[in-house]
């Protein structure tokens, strides 16, 4: 391994831990926001499918207190099992229509993004602790959990509207790029790479969810994605910090990195 401690923190520990700090109010304030609108979007789906609204949005609250649980024990394993996870389904629409049809392909789409995110910082961590990245500033680590965090409970709220509509919960990374994902976590071997890594995938989460908010249907769907893609942007901000690279506000957010939903695997 290669200069892994030739990599430097381009800000102060101190600015990170504020930034980070920052950005974990930030999530709090917007959670009661995401359940709710998650929460109105099941109910918008269940109403156009002809089913009752009220007891989608039960379901929505119950696998809201659930889904997490399924998510936390794939990203313990999520070495292995994520890719064998990819290279399995990648061929399961050869034999068997989605079971994610309209909106709730964006919402697949959005769970296996948010799981991939978890994975590649639950990975990052470990290998830090098993030193592989070098010496590895005790901010940087705050900010990979704080981050894992958040994706998880982001993908705990389209989880539960997966389970409000009656469809299978996301709890790996079925994204025909996962592999390439992998590969690239296996060979970074500082701190630096893992940034760069983590930066390409927040940029893509963010710039996904501006794609699902022209291109979902349900109100519901279009405020969740509108509550959630600041939090992905700001991940994004303060990776650029940490990497040396201010980053410059774009007056309109582009798409080009955005996935498309025919990624699924799924």
């Amino acid at each position: 391994m290669n200069g892994n401690d030739k990599w430097e923190l381009q800000i102060s520990e101190a600015e990170l831990r504020t930034m980070t700090r920052d950005l974990d109010e930030a999530h709090r304030e917007t959670i009661p926001t995401m359940f709710d609108r998650a929460g109105s979007f099941a109910e918008e789906i269940a109403e156009k499918e002809g089913r009752s609204g009220g007891v989608a949005r039960r379901r929505f609250l119950m696998g809201a207190g659930v889904a997490g649980l399924g998510l936390a024990l794939a990203a313990c394993g999520s070495g292995s099992s994520s890719s064998s996870s990819s290279t399995t389904t990648s061929s399961a629409p050869a034999k068997s229509a989605s079971p994610y049809t309209g909106d709730l392909k964006v919402v697949a789409l959005a769970t296996a993004l948010e799981n991939q995110a978890v994975a590649a910082y639950t990975a990052a961590l470990g290998a830090a602790k098993a030193g592989k990245l070098g010496s590895v500033p005790p901010a940087v680590g705050t900010f990979a959990q704080t981050a894992m965090s958040q994706h998880s409970d982001h993908a705990k709220a389209w989880n539960a509207v997966l389970t409000s509509a009656g469809k299978p919960t996301i709890t790996n990374v079925p994204l025909s790029g996962q592999p390439a994902v992998l590969k690239a976590l296996g060979s970074v071997n500082s701190v630096g790479g893992v940034a760069n890594l983590a930066l390409q995938l927040e940029n893509q989460a963010a710039q996904t969810y501006l794609f699902a908010e022209f291109n979902v249907t349900s109100a519901g769907g279009i405020s969740t994605a509108a509550t959630i893609a600041p939090v992905e942007a700001m991940h994004a901000a303060i990776l650029y910090f940490v990497l040396g690279q201010y980053p410059v506000p774009d007056n309109f957010l582009a798409v080009d990195k955005a996935a498309s939903p025919s990624t699924l695997t799924v």
